[in-house]
């Protein structure tokens, strides 16, 4: 696919973010569309947040539990990109009129503390790493009905929509980072349970995951960067007026309101 084609897909999918509006799968049109086309794609369309005034912040992990790869077909996760626009501050406010159809899940972060690239071993990673935090992710497809093919979430940015850190950062040395109990209340109700080691059976092989593939396109991860690990639970949809708050395990917690 040449690369006018892929910035057209690109603006596409970005107007629709910006506007909060549902769109037709990319490859119902455009059946040639590969997963490697579909990166492309997501990166032109964060280079036009960053245009118009965004910072890239990090980055993001999807399709991390061993289900859902089975479920789409797939052999390793995808990754999405985290702008300064996306921030929730803990105990703030989302606002539901930005998305189409917005979901939440918990996930652990990971805060790094030096720049890192390359295919790293764990003790790599672990060494470029500031700390880790409880953390949850707004996930908003801009598909109708919430249905897309594996090329089509990749260029849609694998959902991205919010995220919210906890206050609370700590080494990996210092908690159980594969065997975290991890609660998301909504409303003060618990409605998901899970473990850290749902995602991607342990936090710290996702994120050596995610530069080992960021690696393939010659990019790394910058000092201060974020990096969501993936979704420890299914995601729940958000509906106005919701608080939602995780709580994980030697983390503490963090939490917004939808407004």
């Amino acid at each position: 696919m040449n690369e006018q084609r892929l910035r057209e897909l690109a603006f596409f999918v970005d107007t629709a973010a910006v506007r909060g509006e549902t769109i037709e799968q990319l490859t119902a049109k455009f059946p040639d569309l590969t997963v490697d086309n579909a990166y492309t794609v997501q990166k032109m369309s964060i280079d036009q947040r960053i245009e118009r005034g965004e910072r890239l912040v990090g980055m993001k992990m999807g399709l991390t539990s061993k289900a859902k790869m089975e479920q789409v077909g797939v052999h390793e996760p995808i990754y999405g990109r985290l702008t300064d626009g996306m921030i929730i501050n803990n105990g703030g406010d989302f606002s539901i009129e930005k998305g189409c159809h917005p979901r939440v899940e918990p996930e652990v972060a990971f805060i790094m503390k030096r720049d890192i690239e390359g295919k790293v071993t764990d003790a790599e990673a672990v060494a470029a790493v500031e700390g880790v935090c409880a953390a949850l992710e707004v996930i908003d497809s801009r598909y109708r009905d919430f249905k897309f093919t594996l090329p089509d979430v990749v260029a849609d940015n694998t959902s991205a929509s919010g995220f919210v850190l906890g206050s609370t950062v700590r080494p990996i040395s210092e908690v159980n980072l594969g065997n975290l109990g991890i609660v998301m209340e909504v409303n003060g109700k618990a409605e998901q349970i899970g473990n850290s080691s749902a995602i991607y059976e342990h936090p710290l092989r996702s994120l050596v995951q995610l530069l080992h593939m960021l690696a393939r396109r010659g990019e790394g991860l910058k000092a201060g960067q974020v990096v969501l690990a993936g979704g420890a639970t299914a995601a729940v949809p958000l509906k106005q007026g919701d608080h939602v708050r995780v709580l994980v395990d030697e983390l503490e917690s963090a939490e917004f309101r939808v407004s």
